[in-house]
């Protein structure tokens, strides 16, 4: 597929300048005590990663947007190697980790020190910031299909795309928050979405939305260097909500949205989990169906250790991916 030398080159270079900056950007983290704090409702396993540095999102934000700015920089000298529709994403990339960090350091240093920002603001936040991609990517890149497995043409859906663009990309944002619960788990699973969204878009021909994907994908496996088991780092809100906006809005430029919740099957699952988990507690007057949500804690609860439990969602989360791109492929 033609691009594709060029595309794993960039996702490469992404990778090793993550690895590179993060040892400095984990002092950084440590001298300003950015130090998580641990809920006392999640599981009892987990009080032995407290004080351990979050916002970690900014690990693999930083170099996803220098290299697509500098690629866009060799646009002027005649060189295209990204195009603009890149913009879109690495806007939602950088907008969603802003709220996620105010999240994390009112968490941390603020009023609500260990509860962070209050959830109707932070929906709210989300709603907004939604709402203008949903806008830009219907009117400025004229997007509002979605292509159908095994139809030859794409259907437009009108002005439904905007309240499907707006459930997908809040849905998203949260759905990845809530999979952040262990080393490596939430990094893993978008970075193999993402690849998924980067394969997709090759086949589709929309190159540079691919090598977005890729730039993002090479920036992840290096942020995963520093957060696989025993992480040294967390994501925090300001990496989790920004990945999960940015994969809704790749999946509506591709225009394959539909196969989303097949790709994102863990992040979707946790999310149900947890609607499940609390529409049985008020049905049943306090009983909860599982032992504790998100999904990923309950196995941990049942005995699984946390690498078991973030290996074995990562290969359900690749068999997924794989079907979901065999899917759009039809």
């Amino acid at each position: 597929m033609r691009g594709t030398s060029t595309t794993l080159a960039i996702a490469g270079l992404s990778f090793l300048l993550t690895v590179i900056w993060g040892r400095p950007f984990l002092n950084l983290l440590r001298r300003l005590k950015i130090g998580k704090l641990i809920r006392a409702e999640g599981p009892a396993v987990q009080f032995e990663k407290m004080g351990t540095p979050t916002m970690g999102g900014f690990l693999f934000i930083f170099p996803t947007v220098l290299i697509n700015l500098l690629l866009n920089a060799a646009n002027m000298f005649g060189v295209t190697l990204i195009g603009q529709s890149y913009i879109i994403p690495m806007m939602a990339l950088v907008l969603f980790s802003i709220i996620g960090a105010i999240d994390d350091w009112e968490g941390i240093r603020g009023a609500r020190r260990g509860i962070g920002m209050s959830a109707k603001m932070k929906m709210l936040l989300q709603i907004i910031l939604s709402i203008f991609f949903a806008y830009v990517i219907k009117n400025y890149l004229q997007i509002s299909e979605l292509i159908w497995p095994m139809s030859p043409y794409p259907i437009d859906v009108g002005f439904m795309f905007y309240p499907i663009a707006i459930f997908l990309i809040v849905g998203m944002s949260n759905a990845v928050n809530l999979t952040d619960g262990m080393d490596g788990l939430a990094g893993l699973i978008c970075a193999t979405a993402f690849a998924a969204y980067g394969i997709i878009s090759l086949t589709e021909g929309q190159i540079f939305l691919s090598r977005f994907c890729f730039i993002l994908v090479g920036s992840l496996f290096g942020f995963l260097w520093f957060n696989v088991n025993p992480a040294m780092m967390f994501m925090g809100d300001a990496g989790s909500l920004s990945l999960g906006a940015t994969l809704a809005v790749v999946a509506l430029i591709s225009r394959h949205w539909l196969v989303l919740p097949i790709i994102a099957i863990i992040p979707v699952s946790e999310t149900i989990s947890v609607i499940l988990q609390v529409g049985y507690f008020k049905l049943t007057h306090g009983k909860r169906l599982f032992r504790v949500a998100p999904i990923h804690h309950h196995f941990q609860e049942k005995g699984w250790s946390e690498m078991q439990v973030v290996q074995r969602f990562w290969l359900i989360s690749l068999l997924f991916a794989m079907l979901g791109v065999g899917l759009a492929s039809l």
